[in-house]
């Protein structure tokens, strides 16, 4: 699951500075959709039979807030000061919305997430992409 998968490379990288002084929620973004299509494929892999409800079912819990708060726990001890510093402003940026079923805190770190996911994704950081969605989908209790 760790492998790069061609789906997740950008055509044309951004600079890593200009990346990095983009706004995180814009990276946020990014990150949010990478993940979710991270997540659809690999469900879809796995179990390509279920009717679609059930393959939503399986990607909403991998995708939501909390599973992404949990996640940013076991990924952040790995960033690097950029990825870092990103996960940070975006964790502390005012957001105008709110999940449904998370606690602000819980928000808050799942953007700082994704926000890193988008970053990496901008800068064509596949292999270091690769490995934060693998494991921002294992299964941990």
């Amino acid at each position: 699951m760790n492998e790069s998968r061609a789906e997740f490379a950008i055509r044309t990288p951004i600079d890593r500075q200009q990346a990095a002084s983009m706004h995180p929620m814009a990276l946020a973004f990014v990150g949010d959709a990478v993940h979710t299509l991270y997540v659809r494929t690999l469900v879809t892999e796995m179990c390509g039979g279920p009717r679609t409800g059930e393959l939503h079912r399986m990607t909403s819990e991998k995708v939501a807030a909390t599973a992404q708060a949990a996640a940013s726990g076991r990924i952040s001890p790995l960033f690097d000061e950029t990825e870092a510093d990103i996960f940070r402003r975006a964790r502390n940026c005012r957001i105008q919305t709110s999940a449904k079923h998370a606690e602000p805190a819980e928000y808050r770190r799942a953007s700082g997430l994704e926000a890193v996911l988008g970053y990496l994704y901008l800068t064509g950081q596949t292999e270091r992409l690769s490995l934060f969605l693998g494991m921002a989908t294992e299964d941990k209790a």
